[in-house]
């Protein structure tokens, strides 16, 4: 069974930099890819990033893609998100996800099954 912790989040001037962090303990085999999701005040989850289980392949969802990169450091059990240009429209709960996978490639959002407790990103105007 795969925990997960995220830190990092914070309150960011629009423009700004965050970085979010995933501590992953509880499987130490890196097979499982990982994710970011996120959800705003009143709206879905929503897909943000996700990265296979080597770290070689990633996804973004479209509104992210220039500003975020997602990383992981295997040797550490950690995973990343660095947030660039930040928008008040980024404001939101941001989750780390998991899922064990067999094979290299970044599954579809509604595969993951592991999260976080999330942490709270807030992007003033």
């Amino acid at each position: 069974q795969v925990q997960l912790v995220e830190s990092g989040g914070g309150l960011v001037q629009a423009g700004g930099s965050l970085t979010l962090s995933c501590a992953v303990s509880g499987r130490t085999d890196n097979d499982i890819a990982m994710g970011w999701f996120r959800q705003a005040p009143g709206k879905g989850r929503e897909f943000v990033a996700g990265i296979s289980r080597s770290g070689r392949l990633t996804d973004y969802t479209d509104s992210v893609k220039g500003r975020f990169t997602i990383s992981r450091d295997n040797s550490k059990n950690t995973g990343s998100l660095r947030m660039n240009s930040l928008k008040a429209e980024d404001t939101a709960i941001y989750y780390c996800a998991a899922v064990a996978v067999s094979g290299e490639y970044v599954p579809l959002p509604r595969i993951f099954d592991t999260w976080g407790q999330g942490t709270q990103v807030t992007v003033s105007s």
